[in-house]
């Protein structure tokens, strides 16, 4: 118990000596030891570092999860170490949604069909950009934030250590200045004669004393001063470890890149097949939208979109299939199958679904780019881009 009351009324002397240090140099009645350049540029690099990387962290998590409620829920469930509930993302909501509807209105059905093949796409979207955020959190956030919460803490609690070795020496340093004050006036009283016996012991003890505490002085201030130069070499050597950090943190930023590059091209890829599947609208079609565009903005020019898939081209005149021009020239009959659905755009059109067949044939005077089909009792248009006639 004696020890540890020694021990605290020492530390509450360090912890006095240091404060009234402090509060000295902040009014300019105590002179403080700077740092070496390079040190000080280190620190400046460290704390530029930190700042920086928990910036970059934060619009990371905002991009990878935009609902700021969601966020601090996943926050809270990480403090208490419990794992996050599996929640369906917006794709894969939208996606059954859009599955749910197109089996309500009928997989039979052109736009049912549509509705179901773009709900899969949705879905698949939304298990895409899952991954995606799974990796760019492994091997992006995690790496920064470990730096954060490691790495640093270690280096602010080594650079506090330095401030308090900083202050200890500077304490020391004002110690004995004041010490070698006192020595200097004590030498000019010992060059007065002495006014008797009981005079000259006392001022032999005062001596002694006052030499006692100057020699404590100088003992103090080696030791402040070892102490400090071992600190800032621990400091400077840590400090120095930001370089590796910056290596390690582009790895990190080009596994990001990588992830965020298979991500996109992935969802292209989805994409682009979905558009294979609901196939390109005729190009009359097209032209009656772009019209009804251009009409509804007040008669500015909307340009037409171009193909949904280059696989699929529209013929150019004269340059039809064989099969395509014998039926031409007989005005007969001929059995296609039907490659995409196909929703009529007008009651002169009929509906497709794909892989049936129906009957073709070709009517004079009919856009090229058309033939007209024949289901059962119904009949109408149909695009020959959608069909692939039959032997």
């Amino acid at each position: 118990m004696d020890f540890n009351v020694r021990r605290l009324a020492a530390d509450a002397g360090t912890f006095l000596s240091r404060a009234v240090q402090y509060t000295e140099e902040k009014l300019g009645q105590a002179e403080k030891t700077e740092l070496d350049a390079h040190l000080e540029n280190l620190l400046a690099r460290a704390e530029s570092t930190k700042h920086w990387t928990e910036k970059i962290m934060r619009q990371t998590e905002v991009l990878l999860q935009p609902n700021p409620n969601v966020r601090m829920e996943e926050f809270l469930y990480e403090m208490l170490d419990r794992k996050v509930p599996t929640r369906a993302n917006n794709h894969e909501l939208l996606g059954e949604c859009m599955i749910d509807s197109g089996h309500e209105f009928g997989p039979g059905t052109a736009y049912g069909s549509a509705l179901i093949k773009c709900g899969e796409t949705q879905k698949q979207l939304g298990s895409a950009e899952k991954e995606f955020i799974q990796s760019s959190a492994i091997n992006f956030l995690t790496p920064f934030r470990n730096f954060i919460e490691g790495d640093y803490k270690t280096i602010s609690k080594e650079r506090k250590l330095l401030q308090n070795k900083r202050l200890d020496l500077d304490a020391a340093k004002t110690r004995l200045k004041k010490a070698r004050v006192a020595d200097a006036r004590s030498a000019e009283l010992n060059t007065t004669p002495p006014l008797g016996e009981e005079y000259v012991t006392h001022f032999s003890y005062m001596l002694s004393f006052l030499h006692v505490r100057w020699l404590k002085a100088e003992t103090e201030l080696r030791i402040s001063q070892s102490e400090f130069d071992r600190q800032a070499e621990i400091t400077r050597l840590l400090l120095e470890g930001i370089s590796s950090t910056h290596a390690h943190h582009l790895r990190c930023l080009n596994d990001f890149v990588e992830a965020q590059t298979a991500y996109y091209a992935q969802c292209y890829q989805y994409m682009v097949n979905l558009q294979k599947q609901l196939g390109s609208f005729p190009s009359s079609f097209s032209s009656n939208n772009n019209q009804s565009l251009a009409s509804a903005s007040g008669g500015i020019s909307v340009p037409s979109a171009p193909a949904a898939t280059a696989s699929l081209p529209l013929p150019a005149p004269g340059q039809a299939s064989p099969a395509l021009n014998e039926l031409r020239s007989n005005s007969g009959t001929r059995k296609a199958r039907v490659l995409y659905d196909y929703d009529a755009g007008s009651s002169t059109e009929l509906s497709l679904l794909a892989d049936e067949v129906i009957t073709v044939s070709s009517v004079p005077g009919m856009d090229s780019d058309w033939l007209m089909g024949e289901r059962g009792n119904q009949k109408g248009k149909v695009p020959i881009t959608y069909l692939e006639l039959l032997n």
